[in-house]
């Protein structure tokens, strides 16, 4: 039997099709409730839309403009040819739903929002792989730090989409800050 091949991709305009079929199809087979989201929910300005208003073909729309002019990026992770996984890793000033949270450093901070892995492909690396990916692209950005927000308590894989602390634990992020809600802020230097 042969290893499945693992590789990396950055979004691009050329890759849209294959993010759009993940998210149209294996992407939320488990969690269909999320389905509508296109990983939108973040790049956008939550004091200028109500976001449980938002439709499907809205967030699948927004995906598109925005990958076709820069102001979405992620990684794809494909295995033996096929997506397998997404990562949502952009520059913080494009990620507008924080907006409302403010940090000194805000341009010199990477991101790390989702992790979106299909079922059959989770415990096998593909979000570590997707990791390493996004903290390389946001230091070739010029991106000083890697910021991320894991929630200590998940109890479901979609509970778990910010990524498992653990995870960045492993690839050298410190926790920054603790909230009162119990979800952590882990940093890493790029």
């Amino acid at each position: 039997m042969s290893t499945p091949s693992l590789e990396i991709h950055p979004l691009s305009p050329a890759r849209l099709p294959d993010f759009l079929h993940f998210f149209d199809g294996e992407a939320f087979v488990d969690n269909p409730r999320w389905s509508f989201c296109y990983c939108q929910c973040f790049y956008e300005d939550h004091t200028r839309i109500v976001w449980k208003d938002r439709t499907a073909g809205q967030n699948r729309a927004a995906a598109c403009e925005r990958v076709a002019d820069g102001r979405m990026q992620g990684y794809l992770a494909y295995v033996d040819g096929r997506v397998a996984g997404w990562c949502n890793a952009a520059p913080r000033r494009l990620i507008r739903a924080l907006d409302d949270e403010p940090i000194a450093d805000a341009d010199e901070v990477g991101a790390i929002i989702c992790f979106l892995v299909a079922p059959p492909y989770r415990g096998r690396g593909v979000s570590t792989a997707l990791l390493a990916a996004a903290c390389e692209g946001l230091r070739a950005q010029g991106l000083r730090i890697a910021e991320a927000n894991p929630r200590p308590n998940a109890a479901t894989p979609a509970d778990n989409h910010f990524g498992p602390l653990s995870m960045y634990l492993a690839a050298g992020f410190t926790v920054h800050r603790t909230d009162s809600d119990g979800s952590v802020f882990v940093r890493k230097v790029l």
